[in-house]
């Protein structure tokens, strides 16, 4: 799925492409994407539209239009959205929304069709509930050492358990929490309130330092990920321990091992991490 640095790749390449191009049409070949519209009032509310910037919280990419309102994109597992200035290229594989637009075109494409767009009001609350609650980003100012202390004391839950928890910190999955409590050194099953200050400082940074490095090399592709241009990410050899079971560890060599915590498959090594 992707997560936090996935997103920011696209958001950024979008970002710096699409400011200032005029949506001219929007044709929808799957309209159970679209959340909370029509399908005629999704195409009548971007249509003849300009685009103002590509912003981001968490995992939603928000597509900041010159009118009353926005499109907001969750990518789920399998999401892609991809720009071309050549209108006439090929859509991608498994494209199903198009917007024309003056400069090019702008493609969501999806092959499991788990993705959610929205429309929503271009300034203030969003009135989506998985939006308006989210804590703060994983990246961002307002995520310190002493917020995820607060957060990890008041808790018995496993530490991996709380920082996927979109309400308490937006944007980390799977693979970043899982190779962030490596970097820390932290047992993903530790509970919460057993992590210490220290320890906790040092996980904060960790999960911002796993983050940009993947932002860095532009997310991770196992699969389907794409970047806003179409092409895979090249964080993979960066990992320490996701798809890693089985192999050595490598700082001491012990075997990482593979268990379910929060329901989710989880790396990790026996002896680095506590």
């Amino acid at each position: 799925m992707p997560e936090l640095p996935e997103v920011e790749t696209v958001r950024r390449y979008l970002d710096s492409k699409l400011p200032g191009d005029r949506i001219t049409a929007v044709t929808v070949d799957l309209p159970r994407f679209i959340k909370n519209r029509t399908e005629d009032a999704f195409r009548r509310a971007l249509t003849d539209r300009v685009f103002r910037a590509a912003d981001r919280k968490g995992k939603y990419l928000i597509l900041r239009l010159d009118g009353p309102e926005s499109l907001m994109v969750h990518l789920r597992m399998t999401g892609r959205l991809v720009f071309q200035e050549d209108e006439s290229l090929p859509d991608p594989p498994y494209t199903r929304i198009r917007f024309s637009l003056e400069r090019g075109k702008l493609t969501y494409g999806d092959v499991r069709t788990l993705g959610d767009l929205w429309i929503i009001p271009s300034e203030g609350k969003t009135g989506i509930s998985g939006y308006d609650t989210l804590g703060p980003d994983a990246i961002g100012d307002a995520f310190t050492p002493d917020y995820l202390y607060r957060k990890l004391k008041g808790t018995s839950r496993s530490v991996k358990a709380v920082i996927l928890d979109q309400t308490v910190v937006a944007g980390v999955g799977n693979i970043y929490a899982d190779e962030a409590l490596f970097l820390a050194g932290i047992r993903p099953s530790r509970h919460a309130d057993r992590v210490t200050k220290a320890e906790s400082a040092k996980l904060c940074d960790a999960i911002r330092s796993v983050m940009l490095g993947s932002i860095d090399a532009g997310g991770t592709t196992f699969r389907d990920f794409l970047d806003g241009a179409g092409h895979e990410g090249g964080n993979v050899e960066n990992l320490r321990v996701y798809g890693r079971d089985g192999e050595p560890c490598t700082v001491c060599g012990t075997e990482i091992q593979l268990t379910k915590i929060a329901g989710r498959g989880t790396r990790y090594c026996p002896k680095c991490q506590k």
